[in-house]
């Protein structure tokens, strides 16, 4: 399921620190379902499984196989074509009923017999057969650390650049979201994908969870009832609300392909340039059968810039894996812009900035992506309240008062508050540049991005009574923190003829135990190219030289997962660091639950 975890602020900690667009956050929220990490994919086989039917589903297909399995299940079944009234037919006639057509991806949703997964694996026009999975949300001192007033002065506020939101939805009752002469929302189109009330009791109007206004108050809060102290990062943008996740933060993965599907057919009405996902779920396929994954890329491919939460699992170490093999989808896509987050330990300035230890770290499940790609404040952020909502209503300790004296603003902390960040300043460079490209946005924000410089820092966490160590490669902090004052004053482009700005994969070297960046078929050498056959950027100015060694060694000696003679090794390579292994969960398994109760609460306290 894609929704939010919340964090509940214990008493008695220090006040809170102001920010340009939020204070800091005090609720880890991160669109996530029950998530399988450190696993291989599992290849298609003689033996009836094959390609169409995703490995999550074998167990139910063998079950139908044996001509048992009465009960239904909810999915979403890709074509070679977008689907027809004939295709539709056909799946009535196997008993499925449809929910909702999702010709982005080729596909529908449905709730279809168990009985009929032999017949879908047979057919011919199905390209795949994938869980319709929950999802959830993941969730300042954030523009003083990134520069944003730099942008500001140069006149850079957003203005004219629409940004879709798929989330919970966004209540604009609070002036900050209106245009700077009070008279209108800048919120200029809503649509719910939840099929649930607009309102609720306890008078949430819109966004009936809370996390969507939050969100939307930290890419374009102009900061109204705060006297700019909770100001956004591109104030001058125009929202677009797209409602995907209802009042408990909840949504699946169809909910949310409609509303990126609304995205790319209103591109051109509202000049959507940005899409922000601050919500994920657990990798159960490789991310080309995901059509989850796939429709981001078919809105990157659009010409809009998708940027994804990395996922707030950061702290979840099985067998010493700290961490790693955590991004959440669809953050494991490798054209998005996928966000990790910092804290900011009480200070403005971005050399003060460390990584926080909930922040997800790659390499991806299955296809070992390098992700994140950049890490931007996201550990106690004030943004925007929104009234009578599901997350008010459960902490009213995080209320914020404005300057009119009524609670306006909300603390909420994880990757899904560093996400919009990156939205907004998304935002700033295509209102200085219209003409960029998704790529190369990509590519600049991560050009420009500030080495942290940092080898390790521990953090404690008092409400789990445990240090958390963080380590700065560029499976946890990617090219490193956003820096908009370099990003609006960089004018390097890649070359048209470079094609997308893939983030690349860490391939397992067995012979010399070493790991290297690959993009396509061939590796990249710290003397090439990160993307493309021609020369941009040397991996040492993107990915900074600490982190790319001269021999391509992805990661230093002191990575707890480095030598596969450790356990933690298989957790994030799989059992043979190459070859396929079964695709039971490895962290969650039977006890999701517990796994979400221990770290979907944390992000807001550390010390």
């Amino acid at each position: 399921m894609l929704r939010a975890y919340k964090s509940q602020r214990p008493t008695g900690r220090g006040e809170k620190r102001s920010a340009a667009w939020g204070k800091r956050l005090s609720t880890v929220l991160l669109l996530t379902a029950g998530m399988a990490f450190g696993q291989r994919a599992v290849e298609p086989v003689a033996s009836g499984i094959h390609s169409r039917i995703a490995p999550e589903l074998s167990g139910l297909l063998a079950k139908a196989a044996n001509g048992s399995g009465s009960e239904t299940v909810r999915v979403i079944v890709q074509y070679k074509q977008v689907p027809t009234a004939a295709h539709y037919a056909t799946m009535q006639g196997r008993g499925g009923l449809l929910h909702s057509k999702l010709n982005i991806v080729k596909g529908a949703s449905f709730t279809i017999p168990v009985s009929a997964l032999p017949a879908l694996e047979a057919d011919p026009e199905i390209v795949s057969v994938t869980i319709d999975h929950p999802m959830k949300v993941l969730d300042d001192m954030t523009n003083g650390a990134t520069g944003v007033a730099s942008a500001w002065n140069s006149g850079y506020s957003g203005a004219g650049v629409g940004v879709a939101v798929v989330d919970s939805g966004i209540n604009d009752s609070s002036k900050d979201l209106w245009n700077s002469a009070g008279t209108a929302s800048r919120v200029v189109y809503r649509q719910d994908f939840t099929g649930t009330s607009n309102t609720n009791i306890l008078g949430a109007k819109y966004d009936l969870y809370g996390h969507g206004t939050h969100v939307a108050g930290i890419i374009g809060g102009n900061g109204y009832h705060s006297g700019g102290q909770y100001e956004g990062v591109a104030p001058g943008v125009n929202l677009i609300d797209l409602r995907a996740l209802d009042s408990n933060g909840a949504g699946t993965d169809s909910t949310v392909i409609a509303a990126i599907q609304a995205a790319v057919s209103l591109k051109s009405t509202y000049n959507i340039r940005v899409l922000n996902l601050s919500l994920g779920r657990g990798i159960f396929v490789g991310y080309a059968q995901d059509p989850l994954c796939q429709a981001v890329e078919s809105a990157w491919k659009s010409g809009i810039v998708v940027v994804v939460a990395a996922g707030n699992y950061g702290r979840l170490s099985v067998n010493g894996s700290n961490g790693y093999g955590t991004i959440t989808a669809p953050g494991n896509d490798p054209y998005v812009l996928t966000v990790g987050a910092t804290k900011s330990n009480g200070s403005t300035a971005a050399s003060a900035e460390t990584l926080a230890s909930f922040s997800s770290k790659g390499p991806t499940t299955f296809d070992h992506i390098v992700k994140p790609d950049l890490v931007a404040p996201g550990n106690d952020v004030v943004s925007l309240a929104a009234p009578g909502a599901t997350l008010e209503a459960l902490y009213p300790q995080e209320l914020v008062t404005g300057s009119d004296g009524n609670n306006d603003y909300f603390t909420l902390s994880g990757t899904s508050m560093a996400t919009p960040a990156v939205v907004g300043a998304v935002a700033l460079m295509l209102q200085e540049q219209s003409s960029l490209t998704p790529d190369q946005v990509k590519s600049r924000l991560m050009h420009s991005a500030s080495k942290m410089g940092l080898t390790s820092t521990s953090a404690w966490v008092p409400h789990l009574s445990q240090t958390f160590t963080s380590f700065y490669d560029l499976f946890a902090v990617g090219s490193g923190l956003m820096n908009v004052q370099a990003v609006i004053s960089d004018s390097a482009l890649a070359p048209s003829n470079v094609g997308a700005a893939l983030s690349p994969a860490a391939v397992y070297n067995s012979q010399n135990g070493t790991v290297s960046l690959v993009y396509g078929n061939s590796s990249v050498a710290p003397s090439s190219v990160v993307w493309g056959t021609s020369v941009v950027w040397g991996t040492s100015v993107v990915w900074g030289a600490s982190e790319v060694s001269g021999t391509s060694v992805v990661w230093g000696a002191a990575v707890p997962w480095n030598s596969n003679l450790l356990s933690a090794f298989s957790v994030v390579w799989g059992s043979s660091a190459g070859t396929a292994t079964s695709a039971t969960s490895v962290v969650w398994g039977a006890s999701v639950s517990s796994a979400d109760a221990a770290f979907s609460d944390a992000g807001d306290d550390e010390q």
